[in-house]
């Protein structure tokens, strides 16, 4: 089987050398995302020298590939950024967090039992004291499903205690889609919900599988610096504290309260569920918050199509990382995302000298390589929201996040499950490079909603966030899940994610072939993409129909 499997990928590949397509240099991509996530460029984070250091290079990479500066007008000209507004936000100085239950006082540790994010929601210091625990369940507020977890519930001046996901994913079944998350299984979704429902704080309680990762990435995530887009009423969708807390603490809480924690979850699955109070439970917090407005950038670099220049096929990636944060065992504190997101860096840039150095498509290619993703996408919401060119006329966007690094594999999958055109395009290209597409293998991650392509997404621009496959010519699916699930534990948003000679680069030099042959055939018809008919960004993209033509 793997024989024929591999005289089909030869075969294949000798058969689009025959046309000339473009072919990737495993050796370039390899090189490109060795110095992106050198130490030299600390770790990528927004507005640090790193960022300096980085958009200097995209920058030379781009004008070196010929392709046209994109982004905002600076004296009637382009400039290569977009300059995209932020929020910065850092705990200052000593954190007193305590828990009291019963007349005994318990001190937490910040990045052991909690997680404690830089509060976002205006203030300069956070100051709580004896505030009472809720636990919410799953923290949703869905009408349309008929489901509510704040039944009756007075959360002001209270700390709302969650749990990650969604109810389906213990079951596997029910009104949540069952195993595939939806966004209400997402910690943004149920931070923004606390603050709606007047909740001093909220305490999302890590798990594991439900979570995808595992307390390392909680910790690393969490406790550095915080960015958020500039926000005329940032209460609105910040509480003044929020919160991971491990497992162990919520499950020693709830006894403390009379309550079992299992229980508990078992309630918050069904619809009946109703908030419970952990009776003799509160927590005070006290520590300083610094908040300024920075300015990071979103890099753009363009194509004008030759013959329908304002319409725009774009491939995306974001360049940041989490910068200089905390050491981990080894007392290593930069964080140099090689996989995450250098990888897609890198085959932004190739993507982009494979574009400039054949015909000109008929319609422009965008290469947009965005800021702060780390930090909940907000590079890409910034440019949802502030587009330099307009959505409506925006033929669909690839976006390319943690590719592999390692060989080439038998299938391709996308994040999440979403169904439009353009991966039925991508389906039927594939097959001319003998790979097939499987459906995200843990829908439960939702990773629909964590990656750039989200954003425009949900403001009906047809997008899909590419995957790299899980069924290896070497090895198989066993060897692709177990390479993911060592990558997700060991290294995923922690400092080893380093650079490695051994890594071949030959699997995303493939695919980037295939992800160009998408790319030039949209780039070169009349055609536009939609969403399903069932798709819930399916009416946005219809209401500016009539700008396309």
């Amino acid at each position: 089987m793997r024989l024929s499997f591999l005289a089909l990928f030869v075969a294949s590949a000798a058969a689009y050398a025959a046309g000339k397509p473009p072919t990737f240099d495993p050796a370039r991509l390899s090189a490109e995302d060795r110095v992106l996530s050198s130490d030299a460029f600390e770790g990528r984070g927004p507005a640090s020298p790193g960022e300096e250091k980085t958009v200097a290079y995209v920058v030379a990479q781009m004008k070196a590939a010929g392709l046209q500066p994109g982004g905002d007008r600076k004296n009637g000209k382009r400039a290569w950024t977009q300059a995209v507004p932020l929020g910065r936000f850092q705990i200052q100085g000593a954190m007193d967090m305590k828990i009291n239950a019963g007349g005994s006082t318990q001190s937490l540790t910040q990045g052991q039992e909690i997680a404690v994010r830089a509060a976002m929601n205006g203030d300069k210091s956070v100051a709580i004291q004896d505030a009472p625990l809720v636990f919410v369940g799953y923290g949703i507020k869905a009408p349309e499903r008929n489901w509510d977890d704040f039944k009756g519930v007075d959360l002001h001046g209270k700390i709302a205690v969650v749990l990650i996901n969604d109810p389906d994913f213990e079951s596997g079944a029910g009104d949540f889609g069952g195993k595939a998350m939806t966004y209400y299984g997402r910690w943004t979704y149920k931070f923004e919900e606390a603050a709606r429902q007047g909740a001093v704080g909220m305490l999302i309680v890590h798990e594991t599988e439900p979570a995808s990762y595992g307390w390392a990435t909680v910790k690393n995530s969490n406790t550095s610096i915080m960015f958020d887009i500039v926000r005329a009423a940032p209460a609105a969708v910040h509480p003044a504290m929020e919160a991971w807390i491990q497992r162990d603490l919520a499950v020693d809480l709830c006894k403390r309260a009379g309550l079992d924690f299992e229980a508990l979850k078992r309630q918050a699955q069904t619809r009946d569920f109703h908030p419970t109070v952990l009776t003799g439970i509160t927590l005070s917090a006290h520590y300083a918050v610094a908040a300024q407005v920075i300015t990071s950038h979103n890099i753009i670099g363009r194509l004008p199509g030759r013959k329908y220049p304002n319409e725009n096929v774009v491939y995306s990636a974001h360049w940041d990382h989490f910068g200089i944060g905390e050491p981990d065992a080894k007392g290593d504190r930069i964080y140099n995302g090689a996989v995450d997101n250098a990888t897609g860096t890198a085959a932004l840039i190739e993507m982009a000298r494979a574009f400039a150095h054949r015909p000109r498509p008929e319609r422009s290619i965008l290469f947009l390589n965005v800021t702060a993703e780390e930090r909940g996408l907000l590079g890409s919401e910034y440019y949802a929201a502030n587009p330099v060119y307009p959505l409506s006329t925006t033929v669909g966007m690839i976006n390319m996040d943690a590719l592999d690094t390692g060989g080439p594999a038998r299938n391709f999958t996308i994040s999440g499950s979403a169904k439009l055109d353009l991966l039925d395009d991508l389906i039927a290209t594939a097959k001319s490079y003998g790979q097939v597409y499987s459906p995200d293998p843990h829908p439960e991650a939702g990773h629909f909603f964590r990656s750039d392509h989200f954003p425009m997404a949900k403001r009906g621009v047809p997008a899909i966030s590419f995957g790299s496959g899980n069924d290896w010519l070497a090895g198989g699916v066993q060897a692709g899940e177990a390479n993911a699930e060592t990558y997700t534990r060991e290294h995923y948003h922690q400092p080893s994610d380093e650079w490695q000679a051994s890594w071949p680069f030959t699997g995303m030099a493939h695919d980037l072939q295939m992800l160009y042959s998408l790319g030039n055939q949209l780039a070169n018809s009349r055609q536009w993409p939609n969403w399903s008919a069932d798709s819930e960004f399916r009416a946005t993209r219809d209401a500016s129909a009539a700008d396309r033509h």
